[in-house]
């Protein structure tokens, strides 16, 4: 299992448009993706669950990763929070 920290850079949070693109990236992989926040855990399935986390601009999260394709997708969402986020 991988669990990584990130914190959203994102101006306006975990909007639509930033769940969607993250729905898309985390349905690519097998593995069992999951977004914490606080004490609330979700699946990463759909994008009302990541909309669920109410992810603000400055707070931080974790997401954990487990499946054969862990390593694979943990570089992948690296990528995500920590380039991609802050454009969408």
């Amino acid at each position: 299992m991988i669990s990584k920290d990130y914190v959203i850079l994102a101006t306006e949070g975990i909007h639509a448009r930033p769940a969607t693109a993250l729905l898309k990236l985390t349905r690519k992989f097998v593995s069992d993706i999951k977004l914490k926040k606080n004490d609330k855990l979700v699946p990463m399935k759909s994008m009302l669950n990541i909309l669920a986390i109410s992810a603000k601009c400055g707070e931080s999260i974790t997401v954990l990763i487990e499946g054969d394709d862990e390593a694979v997708a943990a570089a992948a969402l690296e990528i995500f929070f920590n380039e991609e986020m802050k454009n969408l």
